[in-house]
This record gives C-alpha cells, structure tokens and sequence, in this order.
C-alpha cells in the first residue's frame, strides 16, 4: 500500500482542533520540524502536545507555544523555553511532568496495549498523588497508566512509501515507541525511496505502525546549545 502524502501540510489538514499529538525528538534532535511548522501555518489550536520537551522559544514546539496553539503540554523536561515558563508560571498552559523514564515506558505500553505498569519512580512525591501504590517484596510502587495519542508525528532518516522507517543515531530516539502509541501515525523523512530498496534488517518502525510518510526539508537541524572549550 502506497502510503505517501503529498506534503506536510495536507498532512495537518487532517488534524481537528483540539487532537492530542506524540511528536518525537529530544531536545532538537530528530524532531518533526516540518510538520510541526505546517501545524503551525495552518493555525490548529487546543491542542495537547506530548513530547520529551518544548522546544526553544522560536522553533520546534516552541513556534506552537507562542502561536498560543497548545493547551496541554505533556512533557520530562521543558527547561530551554522562556514562552513556556511565562505561560505555565500564569496558568495559561496546562502542563503534566512526567519522569522521563517513565514517560517513555508509559508510551510503550500505549503502544504494547498493556494496561499499566508499577513503577518505584515517583513514590512518596507528588508523583504519586492519586494514583494507586502496591508494596511489592518490600518495595513501594506507584502504578501508571499507558500513554496514547490521537495522533503520532515522527521524524526518520529514510523510509519507503510503505512506511517501513530507518532513524539515524541519536535521531531515533522517541520516535520509535511513538509511533506505535498513536491512532495516526504520519512520518516525516529525509530521504523517500521505493518499497524493496531499504534492506529489511535495518527497518526500526514497520510500516504498519505507519499512516501516512512524506518527505520532509529543508532541514535546519539546529541544537540547543553549543559551548566550546578554550586550550
């Protein structure tokens, strides 16, 4: 099944007010920047973005939260964004901090179908508060719940029009766990060839895991920040 969309913003256009959305990356790092952008152009609001983090105050996520296009920030670490500190220290923006590790498995188990899964992580903090905790062999444990989204947007280094997917180091990252944890998964990549031409044993993401792919750029793959040591 030919499962290429002409463009990033046909891709949005499928997005209502209001989704809920996975957008993989970390910190800068294999983040979907086109789709995100597209999002961003077609003016889609309410919407509740879970990813790792925010962004920075002029790209990525953080061209979202200045738009005032996100109403829930589902996150681990949100700490390089100015906008997002000023919305969430005035209550314009809703916001859930989860540990990252557990951030990661919660969307496994979204993806795994699995129901939940105690975890040590968080108990006796406000974490915890609300959920249920077990003592198990000794250990208190605080249960959590799968993570699932509306929607899925990943960003690979090759993929075919089948959706089969391959990242590139550190891009990974994310983006695989996502793409299984969404009702829509649409991939971004940066190089788009024909099904039979990626050898079967790199493939991270099936295509079956995949909706929609289409090929994204120009990227500016830009990082947060770059400090360099003087002799």
């Amino acid at each position: 099944m030919n499962k290429q969309i002409a463009s990033a913003d046909e891709a949005v256009a499928l997005i209502p007010d209001g989704a809920s959305i996975m957008m993989g990356g970390f910190g800068l790092c294999g983040i979907p920047e086109t789709l995100i952008a597209a999002l961003h152009r077609r003016r889609t609001r309410d919407l509740t973005v879970i990813s790792n983090n925010a962004g920075v105050d002029d790209f990525g996520i953080g061209i979202l939260l200045k738009a005032r296009q996100v109403r829930k920030m589902v996150s681990t670490y949100v700490g390089e964004n100015k906008e997002f500190e000023r919305q969430f220290l005035t209550r314009e923006l809703e916001v859930e901090l989860i540990p990252q590790g557990t951030f990661a498995e919660r969307i496994r188990a979204g993806g795994a179908g699995i129901g939940g899964f105690f975890t040590p992580t968080g108990y006796g903090t406000v974490v915890a508060e609300g959920k249920e905790t077990r003592e198990i062999d000794g250990v208190h444990y605080v249960f959590e719940s799968p993570l699932r989204a509306d929607f899925a947007f990943v960003k690979a280094h090759l993929g075919d029009t089948h959706g089969n997917l391959v990242y590139r180091r550190t891009a990974r990252n994310f983006n695989p766990v996502m793409a299984t944890a969404a009702r829509v998964t649409i991939a971004e990549v940066e190089q788009l060839v024909a099904p039979g031409d990626i050898d079967p044993d790199v493939v991270v993401t099936p295509g079956i895991y995949v909706t929609h792919v289409l090929r994204g750029g120009p990227y500016e793959k830009r990082i947060e920040k770059r400090i360099t040591a003087q002799g």
